[in-house]
């Protein structure tokens, strides 16, 4: 990928969040955004080979628009500073857990799971790893998800600003602080049952995306979270 043509304009937009300037560097976009469509591309084939369910998906299904929604932002900026792409089998809205890449500036990451779920659906979910907990810790407990995803948990939220370390990772935006209501609290994999989603991401360097090779181990990372994600489907997909 050449990433540095995409960080370049995305540096451009941060320092000119305007719709003159975009308009007047049109051609910056459309070469940026034309190289993430085809390398977004190139990885929803790769998933589709371990992962055929998302063989269903387009590039388009997995793109999201530039424009920022700021009805209820103080931030009116009119663009983002960032792209991102969702490979779900069910499409960019669904419970269901996905893919994610996202490259920002000083923001790199990948990340799997569910980003939210309703009360009921978390309580099935919950009630899923107590009685299948061998193999939920068998999920969670592998060598490269251990790796790629627990290998820094007091990570800051990488969805809230721009300002963690490279290479940190985790696995549960928001967590409970104590056992949820109605779960035994001596359960002794309870940490476990006091997460409030099932969201793991991974930070990587800018340089990360640079050539070819990003997609072997972007592969290799979302492998790692397929097992878990497959757990967790298999409950979610019962409600949509």
């Amino acid at each position: 990928m050449n990433v540095n043509l995409i960080l370049s304009f995305l540096r451009d937009i941060m320092a000119n969040n305007n719709r003159d300037w975009f308009h007047a560097h049109r051609a910056e976009y459309d070469a940026a955004r034309s190289e993430w469509q085809q390398n977004v591309g190139l990885i929803l084939e790769r998933i589709t080979g371990f992962d055929p369910e998302v063989g269903t998906q387009t590039v388009k299904d997995c793109l999201y628009r530039f424009n920022r929604d700021t009805r209820f932002s103080p931030d009116k900026s009119p663009y983002k500073n960032h792209f991102g792409a969702y490979i779900n089998a069910k499409g960019k809205k669904a419970l269901r857990g996905g893919y994610y890449i996202h490259i920002e500036p000083g923001n790199c990451m990948l990340a799997v799971g569910n980003y939210w779920l309703p009360t009921n659906i978390l309580t099935a979910c919950r009630n899923e790893i107590m009685a299948r907990t061998d193999e939920w810790l068998k999920c969670v407990g592998s060598r490269d998800f251990k790796k790629f995803f627990l290998s820094s948990p007091n990570a800051q939220n990488p969805f809230i600003g721009n300002d963690k370390a490279n290479g940190s990772s985790g696995f549960g935006l928001e967590k409970l602080k104590t056992c949820p209501a109605g779960f035994p609290r001596d359960w002794p994999h309870v940490e476990w049952l006091r997460m409030k989603d099932y969201c793991a991401w991974h930070s990587v360097e800018e340089s990360f995306f640079e050539g070819d090779g990003w997609l072997d181990d972007t592969e290799r990372i979302f492998k790692a979270a397929k097992p878990m994600m497959d757990f967790m489907n298999a409950v979610i997909d019962d409600y949509e």
